[in-house]
C-alpha cells in the first residue's frame, strides 16, 4: 500500500473516531434531572444504537424503557431495558413502519410529569416512519426522488407531508409528555426541522415548496399523496426541547487537525458541498493539477452532502462517484489522491464507505476494462472501484455527520 493511501485510511479513521456522538450525548445527559415521572428512550437513525448505548451507560436504571430504530447491520449488541431494532434505509420497509409504531404505543399513555428521551440521527426519515398512503406508493416516491437529484432538504420536505411521525408529528403524539430531543446532524446548516425530517420539531417548510418540488422533478404522484402536500404541518410545539450534539463542521475540523498530524497543510474549503458527486470529483481533479508543482504537502477538506443523478442501472454511491470522477484529472501528477467517505460508514446501496482514486487509478481502471466516463454515465463506480482497490470499507461507525471528501497532494 503506498504511503498516500495508508494516510488516507488515517485520516478516515481518525476524523470518523472524533465526531462519535458517545462523549456529545454524555455532555447533553449528565447532571440533567428529569423529574419524578417515567423516562422512556426512542432513537431513531444511523447512529441511533450508539447515541442509546451512550445514554444508557449515563442513566443506568434511571430508564425506565426504550427503543432503537436503526438501519440494518447496526445494531452492535443488547442495550438493557432497549428493543434494538433494524429496519429499511433508504428506502422504509415493514420493518420500519413495524418499529415505528413500537415507539409510538411506547409514548402512549404518558403523563405531563413523564419524559420521551429521543436521540435522532441521519437516516430517521427512512428508518423511523408511519406512512400516511400506502407503503409501494412511499417507496415509489422515495425512489423517484433519489433518482432524480432531489437535494435532502427538497426530498424531507414531501416526506413530511406523507407521513404520522414528521414535521413534528412524533412530538404532538408524545404530549403531555415533555420531549428533550438530542440531534446529531447530517444536513448542511443543521436545520432542525429537515434532520430525518423533524419529527420532534416545528416544521418550516410549506405546502407551497412541496408542491413545487413534485412540478420541479415531474413527479408522479397519486390523488391521495397530493391532497396530504395540501395538509399543513404543526408550525408549533411547547412540550420539545432541543440540543444539538454533532455536525459536519466537526467532522472537517477532526480531519484538518489529524492532515496537520501527518505533515500537510490543510485548507478547508467547505463544510456546505452541495452539487453532483461527479462535479465535486472533477473540481477537485481541477484543483490538483493547479496545485501539483506545490513544494510542500496540502490537504484540500471538503464536508457536505452531493448528490447523484441517476442515469444507469449500475451500482455506487455518491462518495465513489466522486473519487472515480477525479481520476482521470488525477492522472500523470506527482502522488496526488482524492478520497470521499460517508461518515456513517455506507455510501448508496453498498457495503463501501466510500471511495479512493489516485494518480495511478485510471492507468489501473484502463488496463481491468473499465472507461471512466461510461462507468459514471451507467453509476457503476462500485464495481469499478472494486476492481482497482479503490473502495473504503469501514463497516457501520455509529455515527452520521455527512460526508468527509479530501484531497491530498503528497510531498513528504
Amino acid at each position: 500500500m503506498s504511503k498516500i493511501r495508508e494516510d488516507a485510511d488515517k485520516i478516515v479513521q481518525a476524523a470518523l473516531a472524533a465526531t462519535l456522538p458517545d462523549a456529545a450525548v454524555k455532555r447533553a445527559l449528565e447532571g440533567r434531572d428529569f423529574g419524578p415521572g417515567r423516562l422512556v428512550l426512542v432513537a431513531a437513525g444511523k447512529a441511533a444504537w450508539q447515541m442509546a448505548a451512550a445514554a444508557s451507560g449515563i442513566l443506568g436504571e434511571r430508564l425506565d424503557a426504550g427503543i432503537v430504530v436503526t438501519k440494518y447491520g447496526h445494531v452492535k449488541g443488547p442495550i438493557p431495558g432497549v428493543e434494538c431494532c433494524e429496519a429499511g434505509h433508504p428506502v422504509p420497509d415493514e420493518n420500519s413502519f413495524a418499529a415505528t409504531q413500537k415507539a409510538i404505543d411506547l409514548v402512549s399513555g404518558l403523563t405531563e410529569q413523564d419524559t420521551v428521551l429521543f436521540l435522532l440521527s441521519g437516516g430517521g426519515s427512512a428508518l423511523f416512519e408511519k406512512p400516511l398512503i400506502p407503503a409501494e406508493q412511499l417507496e415509489d416516491i422515495t425512489r423517484q426522488l433519489l433518482g432524480c437529484g432531489a437535494s435532502i432538504v427538497e426530498i424531507n420536505t414531501l416526506r413530511k407531508r406523507l407521513s404520522a411521525v414528521k414535521g413534528g408529528r412524533f412530538a404532538r403524539l408524545c404530549r403531555p409528555a415533555k420531549v428533550f430531543s438530542v440531534v446529531l446532524s447530517d444536513i448542511i446548516g443543521d436545520p432542525l426541522d429537515m434532520i430525518a425530517s423533524g419529527p420532534a420539531y416545528p416544521d418550516s417548510s410549506t405546502c407551497a415548496q412541496a408542491r413545487a418540488i413534485v412540478e420541479r422533478y415531474g413527479l408522479r404522484l397519486s390523488d391521495e399523496a397530493r391532497a396530504l402536500l395540501e395538509q399543513e404541518t404543526p408550525k408549533e410545539l411547547d412540550n420539545v426541547e432541543t440540543q444539538i450534539t454533532g455536525s459536519v463542521r466537526q467532522l472537517c475540523a477532526a480531519a484538518e487537525t489529524v492532515c496537520r498530524q501527518l505533515g500537510y497543510e490543510p485548507v478547508v474549503l467547505t463544510d456546505q458541498l452541495c452539487c453532483t458527486a461527479r462535479d465535486a470529483g472533477s473540481f477537485l481533479g481541477a484543483i490538483a493539477r493547479t496545485h501539483n508543482d506545490t513544494q510542500k504537502s496540502l490537504a484540500f477538506i471538503a464536508g457536505g452532502e452531493t448528490v447523484v443523478q441517476l442515469t444507469g442501472k449500475g451500482l455506487g454511491g455518491r462518495n465513489q462517484e466522486i473519487a472515480l470522477a477525479a481520476a482521470p484529472l488525477l492522472a500523470g501528477l506527482d502522488r496526488a489522491a482524492v478520497f470521499s467517505v460517508g461518515s456513517d460508514g455506507t455510501d448508496g446501496p453498498t457495503d463501501a464507505a466510500g471511495g479512493y482514486c489516485d494518480q495511478e487509478s485510471l492507468a489501473a481502471l484502463a488496463a481491468a476494462g473499465w472507461d471512466v466516463p461510461a462507468t459514471l454515465a451507467d453509476n457503476d463506480a462500485y464495481h469499478a472501484l472494486a476492481a482497482v482497490n479503490g473502495l473504503i470499507i469501514t463497516g457501520p461507525t455509529g455515527t452520521n455527520v455527512n460526508d468527509l471528501t479530501v484531497l491530498l497532494l503528497d510531498r513528504q
